[in-house]
């Protein structure tokens, strides 16, 4: 029986995101220009923050934070042992040191309990990674940081417009991070966002994503910095895509329900917890195997039922690696970060996705869960 592919991911393009690139284009605005002030102004205001720099992707995004902060060489930055790689791989690209911490074994976000044992003399940041739409604890993070002096960078790639107590992610630390790509909330293709309430530090990070150029002096440069700029036509997909905010957000909300509902109490699977603080906007669903074997049985069984999944012409993806499984990293094995990694298996999760698919989704998972389960 042929199956109809089931892809992990696509955007969703179904408002002006076309009127709006082709106005882009004839209005030969096609490098910075209006659609980039008002995607800023727009997210802003959606945010209730004072500041938003729209950068070319998220990964530069956290860079241009790290660099505001004056982070370099000598400096360690604490990131969470079980994260995407853009936040390790900016803090070594600025010249410091990635310190992973360890994560909690339930949110899989960074444990607030396990900074300070981290910290030493060169510690200048700790830089939360909200995953899959989840949002850390970001109380006992900025408490922790606080008591230590350290500043606070939130990557948000993946869970933009999620909340913690009311106030958006992203803009509870020193400064935030997004990610616009195209499988994020928002997209632009490629994009990103930088977000501060500090006057100060925007006015810096504005200059540091500009060549590091005066903005009163042009072509005096103050400092060395980089082109990070977005561009007019992506800024235009996104300010498209802001048209339909609620209707986004209100669908990955469906989704997120739906999944949860279906596989509420499946044997052999748990689902990453929210805490009641977080009212989350779902980036990826996933789910976690309960096996309690080694790793690498687990791993094993994992990659088998993500090949069964494929069979049936559903995309899946794993999880991310843990930090100290790489050894550029040079990071203290992290022991629930290396198990959520190796066990940890995510579903198509897209704007459209019906219920129908994803009751064939949790078929086809539930059945090559039986399939591998342990003897």
């Amino acid at each position: 029986m042929t199956h109809s592919f089931l892809p992990w991911a696509k955007p969703n393009l179904l408002g002006n995101e076309k009127a709006m690139l082709i106005d882009a284009l004839e209005s030969s605005w096609i490098s910075g220009g209006p659609y980039v002030e008002r995607l800023e102004r727009e997210l802003a205001e959606a945010m209730y923050i004072d500041h938003a720099l729209a950068v070319s992707n998220g990964t530069t995004a956290l860079e241009l934070a790290l660099r505001g902060l004056g982070i370099g060489q000598g400096d360690e930055v604490i990131v969470p042992g079980f994260t995407f790689v853009a936040a390790a791989n900016m803090v070594v690209a600025v010249g410091a040191t990635p310190v992973a911490c360890d994560v909690d074994p339930e949110t899989w976000l960074l444990d607030a309990s396990k900074i300070a044992p981290l910290c030493g003399p060169r510690t200048k940041a700790v830089l939360p990674v909200h995953l899959y739409g989840n949002v850390a604890d970001m109380d006992a993070i900025c408490e922790s940081a606080g008591s230590l002096g350290l500043a606070v960078i939130e990557d948000t790639a993946e869970a933009t417009f999620s909340r913690y107590k009311n106030r958006f992610a992203g803009t509870l630390g020193d400064v935030g991070t997004f990610s616009m790509h195209a499988t994020k909330t928002i997209t632009t293709g490629e994009g990103g966002l930088v977000v501060t309430h500090d006057d100060a530090l925007a006015a810096d990070m504005r200059k540091l994503r500009d060549h590091g150029m005066n903005p009163t002096k042009r072509y005096w440069h103050d400092v060395a910095g980089h082109n990070f700029r977005l561009t007019n036509l992506q800024a235009s997909l996104g300010c498209a895509q802001l048209e339909k905010l609620d209707e986004i957000l209100a669908d990955r909300r469906r989704i997120h329900a739906s999944y949860r509902a279906r596989l509420k109490g499946v044997e052999g699977i748990r689902l990453q917890r929210f805490n009641a603080e977080v009212d989350p906007v779902l980036w990826a669903m996933t789910v976690q195997l309960t096996d309690t074997r080694d790793l690498e049985t687990v791993r094993a069984r994992r990659d088998t039922i993500m090949a069964g999944m494929a069979e049936q012409g559903i995309e899946t993806r794993p999880g991310f690696y843990a930090l100290s499984m790489m050894s550029q990293y040079e990071c203290l094995p992290s022991p629930h970060a290396m198990h959520v990694s190796a066990s940890i298996i995510s579903p198509p999760t897209f704007p459209g996705l019906t219920d129908a698919e994803i009751d064939r989704v949790c078929d086809r998972l539930i059945h090559c869960l039986n399939a591998t389960k342990q003897g």
